[in-house]
């Protein structure tokens, strides 16, 4: 099964990893908050992952890693 990792330290909330994802795996947390004051992405439905790396592609941070 794939799975997503999100490096919350240097995630800015910008959402472009949640527009891509075509599983709705990923959504902008409402209250948790990294260092820098931004609200991070989270997994929401880590089981719907199907390993397509479109969220990764999308960030320009490179804060998400793709494992199959």
């Amino acid at each position: 099964m794939a799975s997503i990792t999100i490096d919350e330290a240097i995630c800015k909330g910008c959402g472009l990893c949640v527009n891509a994802c075509p599983k709705r795996v990923i959504a902008l947390s409402e209250h948790r908050m990294n260092s820098k004051g931004y609200f991070v992405a989270e997994k929401v439905n880590p089981q719907n992952c199907i390993g397509c790396a479109f969220c990764a592609i999308m960030c320009p941070d490179c804060a998400i890693t793709v494992e199959k």
